[in-house]
């Protein structure tokens, strides 16, 4: 999938990059996934990240509707010369809109760039709470046993 492409599944869901116009979507979507106040959505770093070559804003539209977004981004890596490695971040459905293939065309979307892109690996992380999006991840193929994720939050930067 190259940047100006889009990706167009059976189920007529169209993944494409997301621009600025899809902030109010893009923060609809986010506030469904966190409840954070500090989530801000600015159209004109969309529009900034719509031009880069390591990260990607996908939003997947059914019927001209935003109901998905994720965020991809491929990473430099000096372990396999320039083969880079892909993190999969902020992935979310519309809660009225799950189960019917928006969380797949998403992923695999995702799969198509990184293959593109040679990536080595395709990594995110999952809150501990949210078990029916591991299980949709471990429906995608993704293998939660293979690897153990740690975060550390700003508040607690040294």
């Amino acid at each position: 999938m190259l940047d100006h492409e889009e990706f167009v599944d059976r189920n007529l869901i169209k993944v494409r990059r997301a621009s600025a116009s899809d902030a109010v979507s893009i923060s609809s979507l986010y506030r469904q996934l966190v409840s954070n106040p500090a989530v801000s959505i600015s159209p004109d770093h969309l529009q900034t990240l719509a031009g880069s070559e390591s990260h990607f804003v996908l939003v997947a539209e059914q019927d001209g509707v935003v109901k998905g977004t994720v965020l991809l981004s491929l990473c430099a890596d000096v372990m396999f010369h320039k083969q880079p490695f892909a993190v999969v971040e902020n992935i979310i459905v519309d809660q009225g809109a799950r189960s019917v293939g928006i969380g797949a065309a998403l992923m695999r979307a995702v799969e198509v760039h990184c293959k593109a892109a040679e990536c080595s690996k395709i990594m995110m992380l999952s809150a501990s709470h949210r078990v029916e999006a591991h299980k949709f991840f471990e429906r995608q193929g993704y293998v939660s046993s293979a690897k153990v994720g740690f975060v550390k939050y700003r508040k607690a930067f040294a």
